[in-house]
């Protein structure tokens, strides 16, 4: 490692779940200058599992931040870039003592060294030996080139020798155009690019020596006025409505939001499963009338001060006892190994519907809580969800999963199954209706349940017991005490 690189410590992207490719930049809480410690949050990512904040490892002054707010990182790549020994002197320095051995092997290479603009490869820098000479249309590249393509890789420029004079005087041209022709532009700004569909070789720059802004790439996407548009071959006047006016009105009348984190984790896991495990879906409409009471009295109850009550807690203990009662509910499917994975331990997931998209965290070793227990659990995964700070572990690992459906005033579902697990029970609305009650019509507080299951794993008698049992239970609650 050399004195700039053990100065100058660049923070990769972590993989801060497992086996992630990529995160997105939510939120900056440093900018380049701020004094930072080792541990203090530097910014927010935001994962196909969670919102994370990221700590510096390192204690110093920020020198660059390398990517803007709402892009997307790979895993591995440098985010930002802390002065470890601002003390020592202009950014510069470093640079500059070490320009001198590294032009001396230049002497005896083929080619010289340079810094790199991310994206665009190595281009060919002046050293000691003799000066190329230029390609036909291409300019030699002056020395604000190589500061400007250091300035935005994050590392300071190395002091560039004097420019040969050219022999006449050389078409005005922006001076950062690498020699390949491909224009100079932040990581961010190429994404901006790439997602409105504009060609950053047709966007004229107007940022310092030559870098292509977010501005310059608003400017291209947008449609350029009618007196100002291009002599072009004539045809029908339908011809071009439908080309250009046309779609233009469409698209805006239309919102489009990238398919990215949370959103995008969840397609592709909802897609995986729906078509990898065989779905069941069986239905039962229960009167909940006496689990309803319990509700209002457990509220009551001074064991359970300051704590969540709703019929989802006991939803969720009757599936816990039904699963207890028929433990071969309880597994996962082994496709490498052909194995059925019998599991002793039940982690219950809850399906949390946040801004950023549903997710699932799961409590761990459910079957194992007391009521008072199971509920704090409950409210505590709600509220971290809603507050978008879930970590990836809390999603790991689960085994079944509710998904309360009736909170939207929904009757039933057919829900699809969470990667991995066995099954998955929807709670449909409580709706006070017309039931018949010890031989009469009265008004009952009644309820549907779905569930469905991996009929690889699940057949069709087990996944019926599971469901009646929850049912049953829910019907009559002191089973909760009688079956347990």
């Amino acid at each position: 490692m050399t004195a700039t690189e053990q100065r100058f410590r660049e923070f990769k992207m972590p993989d801060v779940g497992e086996g992630l490719t990529e995160a997105e930049i939510l939120k900056w809480y440093v900018q380049p200058g701020d004094t930072v410690t080792d541990g203090q949050v530097i910014c927010e990512v935001e994962t196909a599992k969670a919102a994370v904040e990221l700590p510096s490892p390192y204690e110093g002054v920020v020198h660059a931040v390398h990517f803007e707010e709402g892009a997307t990182v790979d895993v591995g790549t440098s985010i930002i870039a802390v002065d470890t020994d601002p003390g020592a002197g202009p950014a510069g320095a470093p640079a500059a003592a070490e320009a001198a051995p590294a032009a001396a092997e230049e002497d005896a290479e083929p080619q010289g060294r340079q810094a790199v603009l991310v994206g665009y490869g190595a281009a060919p820098s002046s050293t000691k030996r003799r000066a190329r000479k230029p390609q036909a249309g291409v300019p030699a590249q002056e020395p604000a080139a190589a500061a400007i393509q250091a300035e935005l890789n994050g590392h300071a420029a190395a002091p560039a020798p004097a420019p040969v004079a050219p022999a006449a005087p050389a078409p005005a041209v922006p001076a950062a155009v690498p020699a390949a022709g491909r224009p100079l532009a932040k990581p961010p700004v190429r994404k901006l690019a790439k997602d409105l569909g504009i060609d950053l070789a047709a966007v004229t720059p107007t940022g310092p020596d030559g870098v292509i802004t977010r501005e310059d790439v608003h400017a291209a996407a947008a449609p350029a006025p009618a007196a100002e548009a291009p002599a072009a071959v004539p045809q029908p006047a339908a011809d071009t409505a439908t080309a250009t006016g046309g779609s233009e009105a469409v698209r805006a009348r239309e919102t489009r939001i990238p398919i990215k984190g949370v959103r995008k984790a969840t397609a592709q896991a909802m897609v995986n499963s729906a078509f990898t495990a065989p779905h069941v879906t069986e239905f039962v409409t229960v009167d909940v009338t006496r689990t309803m009471k319990l509700v209002q009295e457990l509220k009551q109850d001074p064991d359970m001060a300051g704590l969540r009550v709703n019929p989802l807690l006991l939803v969720a203990r009757a599936l816990l006892v039904a699963i207890k009662r028929n433990p071969e509910v309880n597994a996962a499917w082994d496709e490498d190994n052909q194995e059925i994975i019998r599991k002793d331990y039940v982690n219950l997931g809850i399906a949390a519907a946040t801004p950023r998209g549903l997710i699932v965290p799961n409590i761990k070793d459910a079957e194992a809580k007391t009521l008072p227990q199971l509920a704090t659990a409950l409210g505590e995964l709600i509220a971290t969800a809603r507050e978008g700070k879930t970590a990836p572990g809390d999603m790991a690992g689960g085994t079944v999963t509710i998904t309360n459906v009736g909170v939207f005033g929904v009757d039933t579902g057919t829900p699809i199954l969470n990667p991995g697990e066995s099954a998955i029970l929807a709670f449909g609305a409580v709706k006070l209706q017309p039931w018949v009650h010890k031989g009469k019509v009265k008004p009952r507080q009644v309820t549907t349940l779905a569930l469905s299951f991996d009929h690889r794993l699940v057949d069709g008698e087990l996944g019926s017991k599971v469901l009646a049992d929850t049912a049953a239970i829910l019907e009559q609650p002191k089973r909760l005490i009688t079956w347990a």
